[in-house]
């Protein structure tokens, strides 16, 4: 890992995650309407020069029970669909991270295909074998892991058997 400069100062703003949600549903609306269109690349940071694909994630609330929608990058793995719980490196697990502990089944969509799945956190092993790929789809992973003390899990998708 080479040095990196500093967290920004607003990381920590309360006002950050407020606007993660409010640009994600943006781009989930926009996602859905154009089947992936508009909305599966992302094209910031590291992905300005190389885009990643984006896929939507379903999650159900932990105490809730609703049932949230978000964008978030991807690599494949096989037949699995792996992500990470990065949050652009807050010091705080994502909600959706907590939300698939309590309820690992749940549904992916990429492009127009909807599929169902089962939400596994990548073990030390696993995590060590996926996150250079991970780096190598998008580099900003490896600058949102040095800003945060937490360690950013990484979340496998596997396929699971419809209803």
């Amino acid at each position: 890992m080479t040095a990196t400069a500093p967290p920004p100062k607003h990381l920590d703003s309360p006002l950050l995650p407020k606007l993660f949600r409010r640009v994600g549903r943006v781009q989930v609306w926009l996602y859905r309407r154009t089947g992936g269109r508009i909305g599966g690349k992302w094209r910031i940071g590291a992905g300005f020069r190389k885009p990643v694909p984006t896929m939507l994630l379903e999650h159900r609330g932990r105490k809730s029970g609703v049932v949230y929608t978000i964008p978030l990058l991807y690599i494949t793995d096989g037949p699995d669909t792996v992500v990470v719980a990065s949050q652009g490196g807050l010091p705080k697990h994502p909600q959706w991270y907590h939300n698939l502990r309590a309820h690992p089944d749940t549904h992916l969509q990429i492009g127009r295909d909807r599929r169902p799945v089962r939400a596994v956190v990548a073990d030390p092993r696993q995590r060590a074998r996926l996150w250079p790929k991970l780096i190598e789809a998008y580099a900003d992973f490896d600058t949102y892991q040095e800003w945060t003390d937490r360690e950013i899990p990484v979340v496998i998708l596997r396929p699971r058997p419809g209803p």
